[in-house]
């Protein structure tokens, strides 16, 4: 059974991700911050909690309490996983805040938060669980992106931390080749996709959210939280093995400027 660390597995895409991938066989260990978080409508752990009693998962997903920018913090969840499970096999890198603004109205104390958690936190995991994997003799790491790393106005630190991401995978796709530890990144296709985030930056009024007109995927409709875990999943599984320093958008070329505009 493959141990698999999610972090901000606790709520929104994160938390669809967490509960994606025990049903898949997976044992996961989550965690997140119980308190409310900028740009963010995550309250808690009880929606989490909830739906993994009720799909019979409470004994798959172990819930952690835990800040990702705190080194200290990442380390007693990884040393969590290794006591209890002997091992970790597969990281997800989903935590992150994305408050909008430009250079000029994004204070300093944002600024270094939106990068605490979206950089720093990508990192002090992936360095706490990489030497695990080294004498496993190797796992997967998903990093979650956005199509913001390309640049997107009104976005400024945000859209730098997820470019920081595309870059930091590469590099870490490189760095990790030889020992068999892929490293990928799977962007969450906007194109009306609702996470807490997105809905957080419209002052978590769902309904109006809802309410804009967009193009959705390919498929007809928006992406959602399972859409993107089915990428975390494949990208993690060993169908994946030969697969390392890509990106998979799931949904709207974000890639590439998108999302595509609705139909007139």
């Amino acid at each position: 059974m493959p141990v698999t660390i999610v972090t901000g597995g606790t709520f929104g895409l994160g938390q669809s991700i967490a509960i994606d991938l025990a049903e898949r066989g997976h044992q996961v260990v989550a965690f997140g911050l119980s308190a409310a978080q900028v740009s963010s409508t995550a309250r808690g752990f009880d929606d989490l909690l909830e739906e993994l009693k009720e799909r019979g998962l409470a004994d798959r997903v172990d819930v952690l309490d835990a800040d990702v920018s705190d080194a200290a913090a990442v380390d007693r969840v990884v040393e969590h996983a290794i006591t209890r499970y002997g091992q970790v096999d597969g990281l997800v890198n989903n935590a992150a805040i994305g408050p909008l603004g430009t250079v000029l109205d994004t204070d300093e104390a944002l600024f270094d938060r939106i990068f605490a958690v979206n950089v720093r936190g990508t990192y002090l995991t992936s360095r706490a669980v990489i030497p695990h994997m080294r004498a496993n003799g190797g796992g997967s790491i998903v990093n979650i992106g956005s199509g913001a790393g390309y640049g997107k106005p009104n976005m400024a630190a945000y859209a730098s931390s997820k470019g920081a991401i595309l870059a930091l995978s590469s590099a870490m796709a490189y760095d990790h080749f030889h020992d068999h530890i892929r490293v990928n990144v799977a962007i969450p296709g906007g194109g009306g996709i609702v996470s807490g985030m997105s809905v957080g930056r419209v002052g978590g009024d769902e309904a109006m959210f809802r309410q804009r007109a967009v193009a959705g995927t390919v498929a007809g409709r928006p992406a959602n939280g399972k859409d993107l875990a089915n990428a975390v999943a494949f990208l993690l599984s060993d169908e994946a093995a030969t697969i390392s320093g890509s990106v998979i958008d799931v949904g709207c070329f974000a890639h590439q400027g998108g999302p595509v505009s609705p139909k007139q």
